[in-house]
Order: C-alpha cells, then sequence, then structure tokens
C-alpha cells in the first residue's frame, strides 16, 4: 500500500477454517482489512478445497471481517473457478460484497457463465483468447 497497491489479494487460512477456528479466520481477514486502511481486500478461499459449508462458513466471516471480495481461487490448487460456487458465493455475501472468479477461465463461454452465475470480476491467464471468443 505504500508503494501505490489500490488492492491486496490474500489466502484465507483453509487450515483453520477447516479445524472450525472461525475466530482466527476472522482475525486474520479483519487485520488485513485494518492494514489496507480502506484499499480493496479480496479474500480467496479456494473453492475447491471446501464442503458446501465451508464454503459458506469463508463467505459469511469474510463479509462480517469488512473484505471486498470473496474470490475462488488462487489458481495454483487442485480446481478453479465452478459457476455453483460463484453463485454460492454471491447468494451468501448478496450485494454487500462482489465475487471475482478466478482459475481454470479459459474461454468466452467460461466467463460469460461466471458473470451469469453472478461474478463481478474474472481472474484469468487466457485473457487474449476469452476477449478474441
Amino acid at each position: 500500500i505504500e508503494h501505490g497497491a489500490d488492492e491486496i489479494d490474500m489466502v484465507m487460512n483453509i487450515g483453520a477454517l477447516k479445524e472450525e477456528r472461525y475466530e482466527d479466520v476472522y482475525e486474520d481477514i479483519k487485520a488485513v482489512v485494518e492494514a489496507a486502511n480502506g484499499k480493496m481486500v479480496k479474500v480467496i478461499i479456494e473453492t475447491a478445497l471446501l464442503d458446501f459449508e465451508e464454503k459458506v462458513a469463508a463467505c459469511v466471516i469474510s463479509r462480517e471481517a469488512g473484505a471486498h471480495f470473496v474470490k475462488t481461487s488462487t489458481g495454483y490448487s487442485k480446481g478453479g473457478a465452478k459457476a455453483e460456487d460463484v453463485a454460492l458465493m454471491k447468494f451468501v455475501v448478496g450485494n454487500e460484497m462482489e465475487v471475482k472468479a478466478s482459475g481454470g477461465i479459459h474461454s468466452f463461454e467460461d466467463a460469460l457463465e461466471m458473470f451469469r452465475a453472478g461474478a463481478t470480476r474474472i481472474g484469468a491467464s487466457h485473457s487474449v483468447e476469452i476477449v478474441s471468443g
């Protein structure tokens, strides 16, 4: 932030979430939000590693901690964005937050599916192919 960053991405503490240490997860996200000093914070929840209840908990905690976005994936885990996960995330966070679909989006059709599911941003390494499609 001191060097000009306007947005901060953080990966949620997946281990703590899976161990149901929700207060630890909340405090971690809240600390980043506070350190960001008003700048946008996106919480990457790695949906491919979570079950339904964990995805819901991740979104609720991120919202309550004051983050601006929940994001599906770093793109380095075992799976990327799925439309059903994006839809669930959007349902949970409502209009209070935005959803970024990231990981595994390779085509215009993939991107469109994510937007239709509720994503407001796409993270993709295949941007040329997507906009060309």
